[in-house]
């Protein structure tokens, strides 16, 4: 048989089908060798998150996290790497907590405190109050917190002084009746790749956002608003927990319990109590216990059988205002050098466990892309750069602040001349699943780009193309001055439901063949783009945010 007579034409077909696009399948095969046969990711990220977690930030424990990231960073070869400062609140690490109850029976219970809580300066007990605040849900909207705690100061002024408050109500534990582990289904996939119905655009204010009840519709919800409407939602929602928290301070509360209805069979969900910002007040020595014994709790105290507790916290913090930091790193390239493709993650995480899914899996992945391609020697035209955020879990803050530094400020949308040289930035952070695609944020003559980058890898399950946006996450940053930015569909593995801001989020729940396989196809698009003869595509400049 002339075998040539049947190779010949599927060659020429897949040069065709490349165009513009030149994907080098010699460069491919040996990132995927590299990648697989020599990882390293998940030791990075057993270092990230047993050895340094969590990586609160502007705690100690992130700071010793980023010496050893960095230093690694140079070991890999890395050149002009650094940290870039910026403006942050303040600090807050717990050293020491616990809280039992002591009668009607004792009971040790299963606790976190709070972020920005108030330390108890030595164990304290009091009464316990059983006063809920609101609905059985957490409120997420400020409009509808601000009146429901209007009305909760006016029941309990002048009864709480030297009480400790259960402030959330009985929970419904519901039956675990779907599974906590899945993977996109086809047609799932199918699904996402569909673009949504056309509808006219609706302005998005504070006046017209309706959080869901449901907790994972309102992330979902959230996440799709416009991020000058987030900040601003954020924003009005620390105000009016700041006017709670001043409350039940000059109440002279000793401690607050709370439960969260995210969390279930013995998780604990923690994120902050009170504000990293000096301007606002922290928050009384708060804690979250686990949904069941706080139940009983509220049952004992329903049944007006008297509850006595003693808590004990103790936090090194301060009330002034501190720098965080972003790690950056390169790989100097050549002919283009002074044009850059951008990756990255957030660096830091919430306290609850050790942030390895959330997001020591995205900064270990960006670590090991960085690896591979210096490992590798790969000639690439233009420069390769890292950026590792911390302020991420506050509302983006690390990438805003490097992003205003260095390519614009997207209130005004006056761009710097560095804008022009960036010519686009790929994010991860959605835990530790296999990258099953991308999401297009608008930019659809980034299509046929991805298209032919991510070919290769379809035998890997990366198959899905949206054009739809997904927010929340630090390719937002860039994306709001005009510049190329893109998150990865992940599968959502037991993300969401287990160990999203939860104390199960550790290192057993990585999936190290899934962070190997993202690591493959980060490096190539990396590659990909860096020799490109085009910068990417981009959107239209957007109008200023303000």
């Amino acid at each position: 048989m002339n075998t040539m007579r049947i190779y010949m034409p599927v060659l020429l077909l897949a040069v065709l089908a490349c165009g513009q696009e030149r994907v080098d399948l010699d460069v491919v095969h040996q990132i995927r060798t590299e990648a697989f046969d020599h990882s390293e990711v998940m030791d990075t990220l057993w270092r990230l998150s047993d050895l340094y977690g969590p990586r609160l930030t502007a705690s100690p424990e992130v700071r010793e996290a980023a010496a050893w990231a960095e230093k690694t960073l140079e070991g890999y070869g890395l050149a002009n790497v650094h940290e870039e400062k910026w403006r942050f609140g303040r600090t807050w690490s717990p050293r020491e907590y616990w809280v039992q109850l002591d009668s009607p029976r004792y009971e040790q219970l299963g606790t976190i405190p709070l972020a920005w809580s108030k330390s108890t300066n030595g164990p304290v007990s009091g009464e316990v109050v059983y006063a809920p605040l609101g609905g059985p849900r957490r409120v997420l909207d400020p409009k509808r917190y601000q009146t429901q705690i209007e009305i909760w100061e006016k029941q309990y002024k002048g009864t709480l002084r030297g009480k400790i408050v259960l402030l959330t109500h009985e929970l419904k534990i519901a039956p675990l009746d779907k599974p906590e582990f899945t993977r996109y289904t086809d047609a799932e996939l199918a699904d996402l790749a569909k673009a949504p119905e056309p509808h006219a655009k609706i302005a998005v204010d504070l006046e017209h956002i309706d959080v869901p009840d449901d907790p994972t519709e309102a992330h979902e919800y959230l996440m799709s608003l416009p991020p000058d409407v987030m900040d601003k939602f954020f924003d009005a929602r620390d105000a009016v927990r700041a006017k709670l928290n001043q409350f039940l301070l000059d109440e002279g509360v000793l401690a607050v319990i709370t439960s969260d209805q995210r969390a279930h069979t013995g998780m604990l969900a923690a994120e902050q109590g009170g504000s990293y910002d000096p301007k606002f007040p922290m928050a009384p020595p708060t804690f979250v216990v686990t949904a069941e014994q706080y139940n009983r709790l509220a049952r004992l105290a329903e049944k007006n059988i008297p509850e006595k507790m003693t808590v004990d916290l103790k936090a090194d913090t301060n009330d002034t205002a501190v720098d965080s930091f972003d790690i950056i790193g390169e790989i100097p390239g050549g002919a283009k050098k002074d044009e850059v493709v951008m990756i990255g993650g957030h660096f830091d995480s919430w306290h609850s466990a050790t942030g390895a899914t959330d997001n020591g899996a995205g900064s270990a992945v960006m670590m090991e892309v960085m690896r591979v391609l210096k490992a590798l020697n790969l000639k690439m035209e233009r420069t390769v750069r890292i950026g590792l955020w911390t302020g991420e879990e506050e509302g983006l803050l690390g990438s805003k602040a490097y992003v205003k530094a260095h390519f614009g400020d997207p209130d005004t949308m006056k761009i710097t001349d560095e804008q022009a040289k960036l010519s686009g930035y790929f994010n991860l952070d959605n835990g530790t699943g296999r990258i099953r695609g991308v999401y297009l944020q608008g930019n659809d003559a980034m299509r046929p780009v991805f298209e032919q980058w991510l070919a290769p890898f379809r035998d890997l399950g990366v198959s899905t193309i949206t054009i739809r946006n997904t927010g929340g996450t630090d390719h937002l940053s860039f994306d709001a001055v005009g510049l190329p930015g893109f998150q990865f569909i992940q599968d959502p593995l037991d993300y969401e439901h287990v160990t999203h801001h939860t104390s199960m989020d550790t290192y057993d729940h990585a999936q190290g063949a899934d962070l190997m396989q993202s690591v493959a196809v980060i490096a190539s698009v990396v590659y990909d783009a860096a020799n490109r003869p085009e910068m990417l595509p981009r959107k239209p400049l957007p109008k200023p945010s303000h």
